[in-house]
């Protein structure tokens, strides 16, 4: 049974605070976008929600300190995690959770060709998603969360940043056409007509 239900305690806890909160589970999970049956499967103990969805949860709730610290513990996660969770598809759609520890050093650049944005009242979750696989299925590369006010800011910037590439690639090209004289411009005065006194 435990097998079955290895999150049974946290499972408890986590209907507990839907109970005490006067809320269904419809409308829980349209809170934290996520289907209905995934919060039943967390609230029966079967599976616990990523770090991401978690962290919902708890703002959803306003589970705060001892609370919240408890309610990570029993999900079975580190009360400060070291590894960054990279979320991919796995080979039957579902999303699957991989760890991978990140050196501090490691500067490479992930290049995703497709987008996908939750928005909700709690902020922005962005998934950059990358086609893989024999079917050429999107797979999370990289995601990214932030409040709502955080995610204007980097419109803005976004947009202002490639305004000025914009600019610059124009100023680029002007400069290495060559220059069009004006028709007449290099030809020497060979008028000969006498200059009036």
């Amino acid at each position: 049974m435990e097998k079955q239900f290895p999150y049974q305690s946290f499972g408890r806890a986590l209907k507990e605070l839907r109970s005490k909160a006067a809320k269904s589970p419809a409308e829980v999970s349209g809170a934290v976008e996520i289907d209905e049956t995934k919060l039943t499967s967390y609230e029966s103990g079967a599976q616990r929600p990523s770090e991401d969805i978690m962290v919902l949860l708890l703002q959803h709730f306003s589970v705060k300190d001892d609370k919240a610290d408890e309610l990570w513990r029993l999900a079975g996660y580190m009360d400060t995690p070291t590894p960054e969770q990279v979320f991919g598809n796995d080979e039957f759609g579902g999303i699957e959770e991989i760890s991978m520890q990140i050196p501090v050093n490691d500067t490479r650049i992930i290049y995703t060709d497709m987008l996908q944005v939750m928005v909700n009242n709690y902020g922005v979750i962005m998934n950059f998603m990358q086609g893989a696989g024999p079917h050429n299925q999107p797979v999370a590369a990289a995601r990214v969360g932030m409040s709502k006010e955080h995610a204007r800011t980097v419109i803005d910037v976004l947009q202002k940043t490639l305004d000025q590439a914009d600019i610059e690639a124009k100023r680029h090209k002007q400069q290495k056409e060559p220059k069009q004289l004006a028709s007449g411009e290099n030809d020497t005065n060979s008028s000969t007509e006498p200059k009036k006194a």
